[in-house]
């Protein structure tokens, strides 16, 4: 008998580090939950390229776009929990939508295990040229001396460019009339025709219109200035607290073991870290911030609270 469990134990004592010896074992898949050409679909080839070339198995990116990021979020929490599939979430995909969609077949926080957060976007908050504001206090003061009569646009309904204005609003307790577009292009040149006065949107699509002035920054969002414009103060130099940072990181199913997260994780560190990532990276505005899986759960945690507020505060949901 002592013998047997002797040989129990060794081989459970054995078999952790073996999971992560082990992987990768086959193909690694990972899922994009939005269509090529964006940034998330950049940081998965980033990955795949670097991850193939160093651990000699094929690496796929499988774009399963729908429902802001559900679609694809969804397949990753059905898929086997060995680290073979993965996803590169968004705000959106695992943040927003446990509160804004009805009807998701998955669970956000009980179906995934973070791995590492990627990277950080920063929004921008711009404006018409015709609206005189040139700061956050000048703007919160004429939004107060016409109120109701200022009009924002977003990228959708839902989407982390409505729900910043959201918390734009109820951080200063202004009142806006929302106008939903289906992208940040259409934003961008719905304001340069004129038709809209404010907005908050990528700063990685937004900036470029911005500097030529064809619509002024007033500020970003994110807690920290931007090295891309380092003259833009931030929001929550003006309201404390406010901070609206759109992030995309690396999910696998839960139940996947913890020493393969960690080495995945570790890779995803050691990718991040060469110089050509980072210039690349930093190219589209991007904050390069790798994390181990629990800063990365626990910043997780954080988010999917504070932007379930504000989807509440919203009143915006989609069967």
């Amino acid at each position: 008998m002592r013998g047997a469990l002797a040989a129990f134990f060794i081989a459970v004592a054995l078999s952790t580090p073996t999971q992560a010896q082990d992987w990768p074992a086959r193909q690694v898949t990972i899922v994009v939950p939005f269509a090529a050409g964006g940034s998330a679909d950049l940081l998965a080839r980033i990955l795949q390229q670097h991850m193939q070339a160093r651990l000699g198995v094929p690496f796929i990116v499988e774009n399963r776009s729908g429902a802001g990021g559900s679609i694809g979020a969804g397949f990753v929490a059905k898929a086997p929990a060995d680290g073979h599939t993965l996803l590169v979430g968004t705000v959106s995909s695992n943040a927003i939508n446990a509160f804004l969609y009805t009807k998701l077949n998955f669970d956000v926080a009980r179906d995934f295990q973070a791995v590492s957060l990627l990277v950080r976007f920063p929004n921008l908050l711009f404006v018409n040229p015709k609206i005189p504001a040139k700061s956050v206090p000048e703007l919160i003061a004429y939004l107060k001396a016409n109120a109701g009569k200022v009009n924002y646009g977003s990228s959708g309904n839902g989407t982390s460019s409505h729900l910043s204005a959201v918390m734009f609003e109820l951080a200063t307790g202004t009142k806006m009339t929302h106008i939903p577009f289906r992208s940040t292009a259409e934003v961008v040149n719905s304001m340069i025709g004129g038709h809209i006065d404010l907005a908050i949107d990528s700063m990685t699509t937004t900036w470029p219109h911005a500097a030529s002035g064809a619509v002024r920054a007033i500020a970003v969002t994110t807690p920290q200035r931007s090295a891309t414009a380092p003259d833009v103060p931030t929001i929550g130099e003006t309201l404390k607290g406010y901070e609206a940072t759109a992030w995309q990181g690396l999910f696998a199913p839960a139940g996947t073991p913890r020493p393969t997260v960690d080495k995945i994780a570790a890779e995803v560190r050691r990718v991040w870290n060469l110089p050509e990532v980072v210039m690349a990276l930093k190219n589209v505005g991007a904050e390069p911030a790798p994390s181990t899986p629990d800063e990365f759960a626990d910043y997780t945690r954080v988010e999917r609270a504070k932007w379930g507020e504000v989807v509440k505060a919203s009143g915006v949901q989609i069967d």
